[in-house]
């Protein structure tokens, strides 16, 4: 059975997809942990939901840390994490052969390893009380690649394998896992990319969503932040206890081909 109030911990909430999870979640009443590598960003998201039915708190920590991960949630005290989104993502673009493995390392830990870190600090927890939800937000690459995004799309498709494990061994506790993974979100880290991606393809700047981002997406737009986080709701609450170990894609028919 669901508890009351919902607790839920995002990461990677200062902005775009994230922001817009803790914004939606917020106006359903949920109490929210929100974090994100920079405390000023996650502030900023705070004070956008104010006022919303719901209480939410700042937080600033590395995923990729065992020993930051252990404290937060020594910090948050009684409070329990009974739905966790990983959702800390970054992006580098650039082919293998010249790929820096600074970058490599760097993606695979906060896209791999700290979905890993979190899951294994607050699953014991969520099994002790016989309800837990672990949300993990994948990309439209953890089921295909794209050239020039090895460590991305490597990441994505182990978060693929990670969420599956999860969703065995929490089966018989009450706790699920999924992955959502949405094709090109209009995010700072899609905005980002568009420069790498115009020079990388010989094309102006002004083409890249058309040509390269959007060109095999049957819907030409760009997904909203809200509409994955409408999923997400959906994910968190009880009438999706019988979802878990599943990929739900909102790709705008990509994967249709």
């Amino acid at each position: 059975m669901e508890p009351h109030p919902l607790g839920i911990l995002i990461t990677g909430a200062g902005s775009g997809v994230g922001r817009g999870l803790a914004q939606l979640l917020a106006s359903k009443g949920r109490h929210l942990f929100l974090a994100d590598l920079q405390l000023a960003a996650v502030e900023e998201t705070v004070r956008l939901i104010e006022g919303r039915p719901s209480g939410a708190s700042a937080h600033a920590f590395d995923v990729t840390s065992s020993k930051q991960v252990r404290s937060f949630l020594q910090s948050t005290g009684p409070a329990r994490i009974d739905v966790l989104i990983n959702n800390a993502g970054l992006q580098f673009v650039a082919g293998i052969d010249e790929f820096p493995e600074e970058k490599w390392d760097q993606l695979i830990d906060v896209m791999l390893k700290g979905p890993f870190l979190l899951t294994q600090a607050v699953l014991p927890g969520m099994r002790q009380r016989g309800f837990g939800r672990i949300i993990n937000i994948g990309s439209i690459h953890a089921l295909v690649a794209s050239p020039f995004k090895s460590a991305y799309v490597a990441a994505k498709h182990g978060l693929e394998g990670l969420s599956k494990v999860i969703a065995l061994e929490g089966a018989a506790h009450g706790v699920t896992s999924n992955c959502i993974n949405p094709g090109y979100v209009r995010t700072p880290l899609v905005e980002r990319q568009i420069a790498d991606q115009a020079k990388i393809h010989g094309i102006p700047e002004d083409e890249v969503i058309t040509r390269v981002m959007l060109a095999e997406s049957a819907i030409k737009r760009l997904l909203e932040p809200a509409e994955v986080a409408d999923l997400a709701l959906w994910l968190a609450g009880p009438s999706a206890s019988m979802a878990t170990g599943s990929s739900f894609v909102l790709d705008g028919g990509w994967t249709a081909r």
